[in-house]
């Protein structure tokens, strides 16, 4: 995992936590538990395991510590079982922005490139008019 403090701070958001969840999300078994934990409130590691097919119980469990180290699943015990739920806040919350900056700062570079294109073509079709 990323120990560069300023590994997501390029646009002012993120840090650690943001490096740690970007990390766990590097995964494609991770991204599939929180595929499989967004489409509901919570589920148990056991639920979890029997849906998530391409590794065993023992690697959802390590899969599912990761991502509750780095900010983006909650745990809550109940007796002997264990349930999670995507959480909302936190290093979750430094992701979205992040790339909301990321996409937000780049729509705003294409749409100006685009402006400043079309801007150079329309005194030419002008010209190729008059």
């Amino acid at each position: 995992m990323s120990t560069d403090p300023d590994a997501s701070d390029a646009f002012g958001v993120g840090g650690r936590d943001a490096g740690l969840a970007f990390d766990a999300l590097a995964d494609p078994v991770r991204r599939r538990i929180l595929a499989v934990l967004s489409e509901s409130d919570e589920c148990s590691a056991g639920e979890l395991a029997d849906r998530i097919t391409t590794v065993g119980r023992t690697a959802v469990s390590t899969h599912l510590r990761v991502l509750r180290i780095a900010g983006l699943v909650s745990e809550r015990r109940s007796g002997r079982f264990r349930y999670y739920a995507i959480e909302p806040g936190g290093a979750a919350a430094d992701v979205i922005a992040l790339l909301r900056n990321l996409f937000q700062s780049s729509l705003g570079e294409a749409r100006s490139a685009a402006e400043s294109a079309a801007g150079h073509r329309e005194p030419a079709r002008r010209e190729a008019a008059g």
